[in-house]
Order: structure tokens, then C-alpha cells, then sequence
């Protein structure tokens, strides 16, 4: 039996705990990277490096960003006075895919979730609390998964906000229980967003 090299072995051990990527799986991807020219190879792996050292959430709103700010908070063209809050930086894009939002964002960084041992002091509530005190938001509107802790964390937050004069909203429901946003299909999205209702 051939023995790998030492190297191949690290590259599929990494890339075995990719979410998703089992070890059959990342022994293709090895093979592949083996296969392709060296700058592909490398170009990938520049990429992953600047990405560690680059991206940070952003200051205000916890999206993915390369300066303080992201550039959905830099934008001036967008809604200032509306928060959509998500679960998740994957959950903005898919939002933002379906063209049909154009106003802030809050992203949680998770949800509510207790028996994965997240509760409200790990996500990113408070700073949302804070931005709403500040008085410049008129609409948040709670985007999180359609899901038992999607809509546990949305109740939570619409608790928090309660007496600070602003309208609470939710997705309309032609989203389907269970699902999540990042895979939904994006004129759904767009329906969604734009036919939300009161929480």
C-alpha cells in the first residue's frame, strides 16, 4: 500500500473539517488541487489568508466588512431609519440577492439556542437594543429562519424593543417553516421583504 506524502495528508486532514466535506470528499479536492496549475492552487490559497486577515464584522451592524464599517452602513443611497435583522452574514446576502431590500441590517451572529449553549448574552442583541435607543430607526424587521429558534430569538428581541417607539415587523410567511433563508429562492425573498407584516 502506497503511503501519501506527509504534506497531501495535512491538506485533506484540513480540508476534512470543512463543514459538509467528509474524507472521501476532501481527498477529491486534494487530488484536484494536485491537479490544477500551481498559481490556481496558490491563488486559492491567497485568498483564504486574506480573508483571515482582512475580514472583520463591521462596528455598527456585524456584517461581513475589510474596514470599520461594511458597505451597506457607508452607503448613503440606502434606508437609514429600517433594520432587517438576520441570523447570520450568509442570510444578509441572500437577502440582498433578492433585490428587493434596501434599507440597514443587524446581524445576530446566531440565534437563541440553548441547547447548543447560545443564549442572548453570546449574540449580538444589546448593540441592536443601542442602535433602536438612538433614536434614528423607525422599522426593525426580524428576518431570522422560520424555525423554532429563528422565531424564539425574533420573540425575544421584539420583547427588548417594546416601548421604544418603533414599528416591529416579520417576514411574510411564503417562506416555509423550517427553512432557511440562505437557501430560499430569491423572488420568494423578495416577496417576503416587501409583503412583511407587523410582529
Amino acid at each position: 500500500m502506497t503511503q501519501l506524502s506527509e504534506s497531501v495528508v495535512r491538506l485533506i486532514d484540513q480540508l476534512s473539517t470543512l463543514p459538509g466535506i467528509g474524507r472521501k470528499s476532501a481527498e477529491r479536492l486534494a487530488y484536484h488541487l494536485l491537479r490544477i496549475p500551481q498559481d490556481d492552487a496558490l491563488a486559492l490559497a491567497d485568498a483564504i489568508r486574506d480573508v483571515k486577515l482582512n475580514v472583520r464584522y463591521c462596528a455598527r451592524c456585524f456584517n461581513l466588512a475589510e474596514q470599520e464599517l461594511c458597505n451597506i452602513c457607508l452607503d448613503p443611497s440606502r434606508t437609514q431609519d429600517v433594520i432587517c435583522v438576520v441570523e447570520q452574514p450568509r442570510d444578509l446576502m441572500a437577502l440582498e440577492q433578492s433585490g428587493g431590500y434596501r434599507g440597514m441590517y443587524h446581524v445576530l451572529l446566531g440565534k437563541i439556542a440553548p441547547l447548543e449553549g447560545q443564549g442572548p448574552e453570546t449574540l449580538t442583541i444589546d448593540k441592536l437594543v443601542q442602535r433602536v435607543k438612538q433614536g434614528n430607526v423607525r422599522e426593525v424587521i426580524m428576518a431570522t429562519n422560520p424555525n423554532v429558534e429563528g422565531d424564539g430569538t425574533a420573540l425575544y428581541i421584539s420583547n427588548m424593543l417594546q416601548g421604544l417607539n418603533v414599528i416591529i415587523s416579520k417576514l411574510a410567511r411564503g417562506i416555509t417553516q423550517g427553512s432557511i433563508l440562505e437557501l430560499t429562492n430569491k423572488e420568494i425573498l423578495a416577496d417576503a421583504i416587501s409583503e412583511r407584516r407587523p410582529f
